[in-house]
């Protein structure tokens, strides 16, 4: 996975998330929307055979969205690996 900046401002991040699909983009944007400093997570597929995700993160006040992009992925991290331990046990 590589990640392209097309925009940054001090509180707006747009991005291509280079060899992701919906399922990696999803899950990033509800845990970005249940991040108070927030305002908005989107993301959008140009071509569901060729497009690539395009992700929007907008924050509130002074916070900045690569911050909060950083804490959404590390949940992210935290949760795959209980859910591999768990599978594991099976």
């Amino acid at each position: 996975m590589e990640i392209e900046v097309i925009r940054e401002t001090k509180l707006e991040l747009e991005m291509i998330v280079h060899g992701e699909n919906h399922s990696l983009c999803n899950v990033l944007r509800k845990y970005l929307m249940e991040d108070e400093d927030v305002e908005y997570a989107v993301y959008g597929i140009d071509h569901p055979l060729t497009g690539e995700p395009i992700m929007t993160i907008k924050t509130k006040r002074s916070h900045r969205p690569r911050d909060s992009l950083l804490k959404a992925a590390q949940r992210l991290k935290e949760e795959t690996a209980e859910f591999r331990g768990l599978i594991e046990d099976i």
